[in-house]
């Protein structure tokens, strides 16, 4: 499967932002999808992930009560709404994806597919 992210950008604090990860040359439904984040200086970190069908997520802790993960599996995409941005979620973010769907201690080495990333700045 390839993954193409999008929807990055400048945004001022408080802003809100979505992202959009299409996905091409597989069985869309067959994959968990997650996104993941990288600030400057730091390591990659997992962000929120959605089940096949849509119906089970789980966020990190930073971004719970401000991101919300969705998927339309008729357009094979998936989406991250970003509310309530801070400086701190400047990052560059990256869709991934893989057949088994985890619901905690997520890491990088749990996504076998990865998407090139797009550049999320939270700036005034």
């Amino acid at each position: 499967v390839q993954l193409q992210a999008s929807g990055g950008g400048l945004v001022q604090p408080g802003g809100s932002l979505r992202l959009s990860c299409a996905a091409s040359g597989g069985t869309f439904t067959n994959y968990a999808i997650g996104w993941f984040r990288q600030a400057p200086g730091k390591e990659r970190e997992f962000v929120a992930g959605i089940s096949f069908s849509g119906h089970v997520y789980n966020y990190a802790d930073p971004v719970k009560g401000r991101f919300t993960i969705s998927r339309d599996n008729v357009k094979n995409t998936v989406y991250l709404q970003m509310n309530s941005l801070k400086p701190e979620d400047t990052a560059v973010y990256y869709c991934a994806a893989d057949r088994k769907y985890y619901d905690s201690k997520v890491t990088v080495n749990d996504f076998a597919y990865w998407g090139q990333g797009t550049l999320v700045t939270v700036s005034s």
